[in-house]
């Protein structure tokens, strides 16, 4: 049963990532870009092309648990780089603001998650030699 529910988990994790990249990012490519460059992300099709790569390989990642260090590790960073560029909450007023905080609180908290990932490892059901880190005492 435990391996049940860390796999449900993981899956409700990653659905995030894996949806904006399959269901927003490649279909829209050229409307993501243009928003980009807007909001002034440098090089922004080669950072959407990144971010493609991130949220897919780090989204996999983490729903299999294999290498689920280096998958929350993509996903850490395109959260932290997401967050600055798009969520900026500070330099909205009003109900803009208000949405943005949001989004930027939605944001901090997956981060944790991924921070939790990286130090804990995947859990029961995961694929890979390590699926649970223990606890080095010196």
């Amino acid at each position: 049963m435990q391996a049940a529910w860390s796999i449900a988990g993981r899956v409700f994790i990653a659905i995030i990532f894996i949806m904006s990249a399959v269901g927003n990012k490649i279909p829209q490519f050229n409307n993501v870009v243009e928003y980009m460059r807007s909001e002034g992300v440098p090089i922004p099709a080669v950072m959407l092309a990144g971010a493609i790569v991130f949220l897919l390989v780090g989204g996999l990642s983490v729903v299999t648990g294999y290498k689920i260090e280096i998958g929350a590790g993509l996903l850490l960073v395109f959260l932290v780089l997401a967050t600055y560029f798009f969520h900026d909450f500070w330099n909205f007023e009003g109900e803009q603001a208000q949405q943005q905080m949001i989004q930027f609180m939605k944001n901090l908290s997956l981060m944790g998650t991924m921070m939790f990932l990286i130090a804990n490892g995947a859990g029961a059901g995961a694929l890979g030699a390590n699926p649970i880190k223990k606890e080095v005492t010196t």
